[in-house]
């Protein structure tokens, strides 16, 4: 089994884990770095740790607060809240509960609808929405899960969309193969299938091979009709605050963009050359476009210091 890393940041400090009841749910989530508050919310089927390559590049300039989503990682377990204007006002009384009245939100995959569904539900706490590799409820994520010659010719049939929405059965067929599921499901949305190393493959199976882990994850894909009826509200009242739209090329790609100028004022795109797992395949290039685009301080140089051997 590969060896888990220990998450650390621009000085190869250890990021500071917690937990913390908010929302009726008790999260962990890891703080590092100092300066303007930055949100990471991650998608499906990852974990916080799935930014450990991001955090060193930006703890210089940003406080990172790095939560598990309910359910996820070492956060606990629930019997619902798993639609994204729930999970949204999660990460939103994280925030409060740190005392960070503003701040900025970067979220990609289900994280990055739930970083939406936060920016629509408290829009004067959002100074900055990047939405990473993602399509909405209700805007065109069940059509890209048909069985079409388009959408297989494409690489981008979600086929996994309906199959996990169906009650029972997806857990009754991964449990016990999350290894050999999880390990092809990761490379295969990738351009770089190498970028993903094993020791993330073994962390995410460890979150969904825990009581209750493959549920949890799976009851994310099952409020689509409450998600679209949130999300088509937000065409009517479109959010104010900038917004970055990150695409890759193998993936979902300019389809981003459209998805935010549905429900923002101000939308900049981007496309990187690169498939779905943008934070693995190409942190460095992520963060540059991230930090101009918040109004950082330019890219860090230097090698990734996002990981070491764990500290026993």
């Amino acid at each position: 089994m590969a060896e888990r890393q220990t998450i650390v940041d621009h000085e190869g400090d250890r990021v500071t884990h917690r937990k913390k009841r908010v929302n009726g749910v008790r999260l962990h989530y890891y703080t590092a770095g100092s300066g303007e508050p930055l949100l990471l919310l991650h998608g499906v089927p990852k974990t916080a740790y799935y930014w450990r390559k991001l955090v060193p590049l930006l703890t210089e300039d940003y406080e990172v607060v790095v939560p598990d989503q309910r359910g996820f990682g070492d956060s606990e377990m629930t019997d619902g809240g798993h639609d994204m204007e729930t999970m949204g006002d999660d990460a939103a009384k994280l925030m409060e509960a740190l005392d960070h009245d503003e701040y900025h939100v970067v979220g990609e995959d289900w994280g990055a609808t739930a970083g939406l569904a936060l920016a629509g539900q408290y829009p004067d706490r959002v100074k900055t929405l990047s939405f990473l590799e993602m399509i909405m409820d209700g805007f065109g994520l069940q059509e890209w899960s048909f069985l079409t010659e388009e959408n297989v010719g494409n690489q981008r049939w979600l086929w996994h969309i309906n199959f996990y929405a169906v009650p029972d059965f997806p857990e009754m067929l991964i449990g016990g193969n999350e290894r050999e599921y999880f390990g092809h499901f990761f490379k295969v949305e990738c351009h770089d299938p190498a970028a993903v190393p094993d020791h993330a493959i073994e962390e995410y199976v460890r979150s969904f091979s825990q009581p209750g882990g493959l549920q949890n994850m799976l009851q994310v894909y099952r409020n689509p009709f409450k998600n679209a009826e949130y999300f088509e509200g937000m065409t009517d009242d479109q959010l104010e605050m900038p917004v970055l739209a990150v695409g890759s090329t193998h993936f979902i790609g300019e389809e981003v963009e459209t998805q935010m100028e549905y429900v923002a004022e101000d939308v900049t795109g981007v496309t990187l050359d690169w498939g779905h797992q943008l934070a693995e395949e190409c942190p460095e290039e992520l963060v540059d476009e991230l930090r101009e685009f918040m109004g950082g301080s330019g890219r860090q140089t230097g090698p990734i210091l996002g990981v070491c051997p764990e500290i026993a």
